[in-house]
């Protein structure tokens, strides 16, 4: 598939479309709970803690993520992934992100690597004021590794509380599990968009 072929099929908006909807509640300062599920009918409950708050004297902020996912709204298939995120800040311009995650019970058949290992690298950069560039990347390095690897790019917008996002990836998946499968291929690319509300 060239380049023609993906605006001939816009970018595959003329195929089916991922819903996903997602809510998160901060229960104290730096931890939060959240659940994800998406329109193939994964559901993914999560919980996240900062550990340490990037600030002067302290070279990069630390949280810890845990996730238990499963399709056919959480009755099959079970995933659990653990992991860290490294986050740095580059002044009030740009942010870069390391994310190193184990995805146990990521191979939905029994032949084969049954884990998968990974680290996904991010970064954000700000282009005006409230317009930012983003893209991400999540190799497999151990374990089961279908498909290609994941990565994407996009452009984000803020305004007050919202967030709105523009993204193209070679992938539909935003779970950890569906992350950890890879993406459909490199010359497959896919238009998204993303709206977040934030309530203080």
């Amino acid at each position: 598939m060239d380049f023609g072929d993906l605006i001939g099929d816009g970018f595959g908006v003329d195929g089916t479309a991922q819903v996903g909807l997602e809510l998160r509640y901060g229960l104290m300062s730096g931890t939060q709970v959240g659940i994800n599920r998406t329109s193939d009918r994964t559901i993914e409950l999560f919980g996240q803690h900062n550990f340490l708050k990037e600030k002067p004297g302290t070279s990069f902020g630390l949280d810890a993520i845990v996730t238990l996912e499963g399709a056919n709204n959480l009755r099959d298939h079970h995933q659990s992934a653990i992991g860290a995120i490294l986050s740095k800040n580059i002044k009030r311009y740009a942010a870069l992100y390391a994310e190193p995650i184990f995805v146990a019970n990521s191979n939905p058949s029994d032949l084969g690597d049954n884990h998968t290992f990974m680290i996904g690298f991010g970064g954000r950069v700000r282009i005006r004021p409230a317009m930012y560039l983003v893209g991400e990347i999540t190799p497999r390095l151990t374990g089961y590794d279908p498909g290609t690897t994941q990565g994407g790019f996009g452009v984000e917008f803020r305004a007050g509380g919202h967030l709105f996002q523009i993204n193209f990836s070679n992938g539909f998946g935003t779970t950890l599990g569906q992350v950890a499968s890879g993406g459909f291929g490199n010359n497959n690319w896919f238009l998204g968009f993303n709206i977040s509300r934030k309530f203080f």
